[in-house]
This record gives structure tokens, C-alpha cells and sequence, in this order.
């Protein structure tokens, strides 16, 4: 049921989810409790009214550019790298049907026989709907990552912004991991994270992001409802704006 009383921040979002997320603490694949707890935080999220669409990545299978280090063509290496986000789009489309809430995991590389193709036509269906779209398969082409289809997938479907799930609270001057020092920045423009190199995301999202004047809020989803809180406007983020 939505809450009218609680409105969402953005009316429809794009959420970029990496396949590491999904690990939790296992070394490989995928964690159940840590898919759980994520499937339930998108579902939340739908239930404030916001439109969900999500990108997820592959990197907890295998990622297109660790398998061109290891002697694979890198254009077949990405084709890998796709097929990977395709099976973490099912589990999450699984999951997420599981607390409820309809899901539909569209790809773009086409496998009718697993899932539906994607196009813009069907992805706005199924948001219209109430559906959470897991939009897989990357671009469908070698040489991007996912943050770059994560930006494609928002301009076309008008989203308001891009919300990029990292394991961090936001974006640092340096890895606070490995640099005490780092600082977090509350807002940066598309154009100060080109600038200085900031590797939340790709380049070539940044400035997607930028000719298309989309936010893109950077926060950790380590936190259970990290999704939710973000819709609510609450909650460590970086807002990084047009």
C-alpha cells in the first residue's frame, strides 16, 4: 500500500546496484540473507509510491574486465560480464516477488526463454504498473560497465535521479578505507566529480549524467532500508547534481 501521508523524494528513480553487493560475506556469488535484505528494501521503497527501476552489475560472478586480464578477448569478456547481470536480475526479480511486491527482470541482450527483452516501452509498462524493473545485460554491448547503462536506463525513462548503492556513505576525497583523512563531500556537481577524478563512477556516466541534468546520490547500502531512507531524504548521502 502507499503512504500517502509519506511521499518519496523522487517519483521514479534508477537504483545501481553492484553484484558485489549482493555477496554479503560470502567470497563468490550470491548471499541469501544479504539478497533478502536487499529484494525488501526495493520493495519498501516501491511501497512509498516511488518508481523503481534497478541496474544491477555482475562483478560477484565475474566481471568483464578481471577476465581480459586473464588472457579472454575483452569484447568476449564483457559478454560474460553481461550474462552475469542477467543471473543476478532473475534472483533479484525471485526475491523480490517473494516480500510481495511484482518484479520483472528485462535484458539487454535477448533470452526470451528466461526472461523479457528490455526496451523503453516495456520498462515505463511495468513501472506504471507498480513493477520493479531489474533492467540486466548492461548496455547489450562490450567496453561499459554498468554505471554507464544505470545513467542510459534514468535518461530514457525520465527518472529523476540515479541512486548508486556503494559501501561507502558517499563520495571522499580519497578511500576512507585506506585514508583516515578522507572527507566526505555532502554535494558535488557533475562537473567538480569529473574534475577531480572521483571514482564512485565512470567518466563517461558522469557526463551522461551531466548533458542530461540527472542527480545521481551516492550512499552505502550496507544498512538495512538504506534504499528507503534515501526516497525519504534521510540518511548519509552525496548529492551530485547538475
Amino acid at each position: 500500500m502507499t503512504d500517502p501521508s509519506n511521499p518519496p523524494k523522487w517519483k521514479r528513480v534508477v537504483v545501481k546496484l553492484s553484484g558485489e553487493a549482493l555477496m554479503g560475506d560470502a567470497p563468490h556469488g550470491l548471499h541469501a540473507p544479504t539478497l533478502e535484505r536487499i529484494a525488501k528494501d526495493l520493495a519498501s521503497s516501491a511501497e512509498l509510491g516511488a518508481q523503481i527501476a534497478v541496474v544491477v552489475g555482475g562483478g560477484n560472478f565475474f566481471r568483464g574486465i578481471q577476465g581480459a586480464d586473464k588472457g579472454i578477448e575483452r569484447a568476449r569478456a564483457d559478454s560474460i560480464g553481461m550474462l552475469a547481470t542477467v543471473m543476478n536480475g532473475l534472483a533479484l526479480e525471485q526475491a523480490i516477488e517473494a516480500q510481495g511486491r511484482q518484479a520483472r527482470a528485462l535484458s539487454a541482450v535477448p533470452m526470451p526463454s528466461l526472461c523479457e527483452s528490455y526496451s523503453r516501452r516495456a520498462a515505463l509498462h511495468h513501472l506504471a504498473k507498480g513493477r520493479v524493473v531489474i533492467a540486466a545485460g548492461g548496455t547489450g554491448l562490450p567496453f561499459f560497465t554498468t554505471d554507464t547503462p544505470a545513467v542510459v536506463r534514468a535518461a530514457e525513462l525520465s527518472a529523476d535521479a540515479v541512486l548508486k548503492a556503494t559501501q561507502v556513505d558517499g563520495v571522499y576525497t580519497a578511500d576512507p578505507k585506506r585514508d583516515p583523512s578522507a572527507r566526505r563531500y555532502e554535494q558535488l556537481t557533475h562537473d567538480e566529480a569529473i574534475a577531480r577524478s572521483l571514482a564512485v563512477m565512470d567518466t563517461a556516466a558522469f557526463a551522461l549524467a551531466r548533458e542530461n541534468k540527472i542527480p545521481i546520490i551516492v550512499f552505502s547500502i550496507a544498512e538495512e532500508g538504506a534504499i528507503r531512507a534515501v526516497l525519504e531524504g534521510r540518511g548519509r548521502a552525496t548529492h551530485v547534481v547538475p
